[in-house]
């Protein structure tokens, strides 16, 4: 018998001044049986990063066709593509070819400056590209704030979140306030 996901609910709040978006966001999240509380909260991340009134959550983690989060033209077009983790080079060349932009949020503790090290060279060449690396510790506060229903504030600025959760009575010993500098790779 298969695993279903399980449903999270996100209100998110973000007020990000480097792009000047300042929205509510009702965030329904499913989070596939083999993936872990950190991954699902930085896909709520790289929502934040990049919200936009278009931007949506990809079919999940087990779709190969599509990325974990994306933005669409109102014409059908993939304007935005948004990938996790530590890719092979062939996934992201076909993401840049599919779309305007691709930025790639890639976590793993020691294995991303292995992953940086071997794959660096083949991605210079694309110009619509950006990848980011969120630190382990960012990553282990920000799956703390993990719940079934959630309410967020994010506030973004020079590149940098501050992301807040108003955490009930019940999650007792979670972080409520988490500041995230992604590094910038390329």
């Amino acid at each position: 018998m298969a695993l279903k996901s399980t449903i999270f609910k996100a209100e998110l709040n973000v007020a990000d001044m480097d792009r000047d978006v300042y929205a509510d966001f009702s965030l329904t999240i499913a989070r596939h049986p083999s993936e872990t509380d950190e991954r699902m909260m930085l896909r709520v991340l790289a929502f934040a990063l990049n919200a936009s009134e278009r931007l949506e959550f990809g079919r999940g983690i087990s779709t190969e066709n599509e990325p974990d989060l994306w933005r669409k033209s109102l014409s059908g077009e993939i304007e935005l593509w948004i990938e996790l983790g530590t890719p092979v080079e062939s996934r992201l060349r076909k993401a840049c070819g599919r779309s305007a932009s691709v930025i790639l949020y890639s976590y793993g503790g020691r294995s991303v400056p292995i992953w940086w090290e071997k794959i660096n060279r083949d991605l210079q060449r694309f110009d619509n590209l950006q990848i980011f690396r969120i630190d382990d510790e960012s990553i282990r506060q920000l799956a703390e704030m993990a719940a079934a229903n959630m309410q967020l504030q994010c506030t973004i600025q020079d590149g940098e979140a501050m992301l807040t959760a108003s955490l009930g009575a019940n999650h007792v010993g979670s972080a409520n306030s988490l500041q995230i500098a992604p590094e910038r790779l390329l």
